[in-house]
């Protein structure tokens, strides 16, 4: 699959907002899917978002949950067979419970409601606040097919629980990156997702990603979301480090990647090339395209295009240096 690690050269566009980013990160996992299993089998990806540009006011999990959500909602409804479908049923439910209660008019203490005219206004408020999911306390969906949202923790877990409730699908269940995640029953699991899996949970996503790739027939996609497998302080330079990176992280291919910099930005949308913009009042949406590249540049190369383009150094030589090339892999292993 090695044919899929390519670039088409043509620049990748910035995202209109964050939800239009989840949006284009989705269609871009679903395209690469389809390309690389044809429609049959499981296929693993990487998305990165990081919008931080340094600063460390809020985590990297906290500040990508807003774009997490719609890009788990996009990918469901586009992965998982009748969901968009029972989706788009959901929202004519609501679009009319509103105009029914637009047609009861306000409660009016002179002239009550009748007892039936009471339980339909009951009734049609019950559909807004479930936003049209017909909810069956008999009916969990444990025998349907599941989306699988794996947290660094059992303590995001569990408040993704509470606040992504009516969010996204009710499709997606939770789980936490612990030993308790391999005794889960992911026969039905269609999606998988590791958002931002740590370093210290290495060898655990790498024992639930055999396993559900194992155990689910229906699997068709993991993705990897902002993963930080490989940190110096706790694999190190070693033969583990290496090798925990050559199974888990070489493979992924980024089907999307938008990261902020303090003057512009670096994004990119599978199979499109790397795209580095940057901030210009006079261009249109207030970017310019200063570099197309064909392969994730490093955090030195992007400071170099940067400084060429304004003028403030020279042009790179091709390939660069022996201490170039030296800082260029450590920054690559963080």
């Amino acid at each position: 699959s090695s044919k899929l690690f390519y670039s088409t050269g043509e620049p990748s566009e910035l995202p209109d907002s964050l939800e239009d980013g989840a949006e284009v990160a989705a269609e871009s996992c679903v395209k690469f899917y389809e390309e690389f299993t044809g429609g049959v089998g499981s296929a693993r990806c990487r998305v990165e978002f990081n919008t931080l540009a340094g600063d460390e006011t809020f985590t990297l999990l906290k500040q990508s949950t807003n774009f997490m959500q719609p890009m788990v909602s996009f990918l469901c409804n586009a992965m998982i067979p009748g969901l968009q479908e029972r989706r788009m049923e959901e929202m004519m439910r609501v679009s009319q419970a509103r105009a029914q209660l637009r047609a009861l008019g306000q409660p009016d203490p002179d002239n009550p409601d009748t007892e039936e005219e009471k339980s339909r206004r009951v009734e049609l408020m019950t559909t807004l606040q479930n936003d049209g999911r017909i909810v069956d306390a008999s009916d969990d969906n444990n025998n349907g097919p599941i989306a699988r949202v794996y947290f660094p923790d059992e303590g995001n877990a569990a408040l993704a629980r509470r606040d992504w409730a009516g969010k996204v699908p009710d499709c997606v269940r939770f789980a936490s990156c612990g030993g308790m995640a391999t005794s889960l029953d992911v026969s039905n699991d269609v999606l998988v997702f590791f958002f931002c899996p740590k370093a210290s949970e290495a060898a655990y996503v790498e024992e639930i990603l055999l396993a559900t790739e194992e155990k689910s027939q229906s699997l068709k996609l993991t993705v990897f979301v902002n993963p930080n497998l490989v940190d110096m302080g706790v694999t190190g330079f070693g033969m583990a480090g290496r090798r925990l990176r050559e199974r888990l992280l070489q493979p992924l291919q980024y089907t999307y990647y938008l990261r902020t910099l303090q003057w512009g930005a670096l994004t990119r949308t599978w199979p499109q090339a790397y795209s580095i913009w940057q901030e210009d009042a006079e261009a249109e949406g207030g970017y310019r395209l200063i570099k197309a590249l064909p392969n994730l540049p490093s955090n030195p190369e992007v400071e170099d295009y940067y400084d060429i383009e304004n003028g403030l150094a020279d042009a790179r030589p091709e390939g660069g240096g022996f201490l170039d090339q030296l800082g260029d892999f450590v920054n690559g292993m963080m």
